[in-house]
C-alpha cells in the first residue's frame, strides 16, 4: 500500500508541476508588464509613493499591492504604526495621489 502512495506521488509531480508553472509565469509576466509601465510613464514608480509616505508618515510599510478599481489601477500600503495601528494608504497609481487613508489613529503615524 505504501509503495502504491509513493507511485501516486511520483506519478503526479509532473501534473502537479504542470499545473504550477504556467501560475509563476503568468506571475513573472504581470510583474515584467507593470515594470514596462512604469518606465513607460504611464503609472508612477512605487519608490515614488514609499517616498511620500515616508516623508509624511512614522511607520513600517508590511504590505504593498497594486489592485484594479474600476479598471482604475491603485497602489494599496499597509503600514503598521508605532502604536501597533494598521492603516491602509490607497494612491492612484498613474499620478501617484493620496485618494484614502483607512485606519484607525492615523493622526499618531503624521509626521
Amino acid at each position: 500500500m505504501k509503495t502504491l502512495r509513493i507511485m501516486i506521488g511520483i506519478m503526479l509531480i509532473p501534473v502537479l508541476t504542470s499545473l504550477v508553472m504556467p501560475l509563476a509565469l503568468a506571475r513573472d509576466d504581470a510583474w515584467r508588464d507593470l515594470h514596462e509601465r512604469v518606465r513607460a510613464g504611464e503609472l508612477v514608480g512605487l519608490s515614488s509613493v514609499l517616498d511620500w509616505l515616508d516623508a509624511h508618515y512614522r511607520g513600517e510599510v508590511v504590505e504593498v499591492e497594486l489592485e484594479y478599481e474600476d479598471d482604475e489601477p491603485i497602489y494599496e500600503v499597509e503600514m503598521l504604526g508605532a502604536e501597533g495601528q494598521l492603516v491602509e494608504f490607497e494612491f492612484d497609481a498613474r499620478s501617484g495621489e493620496l485618494i484614502a487613508i483607512e485606519g484607525v489613529d492615523v493622526e499618531a503615524m503624521k509626521r
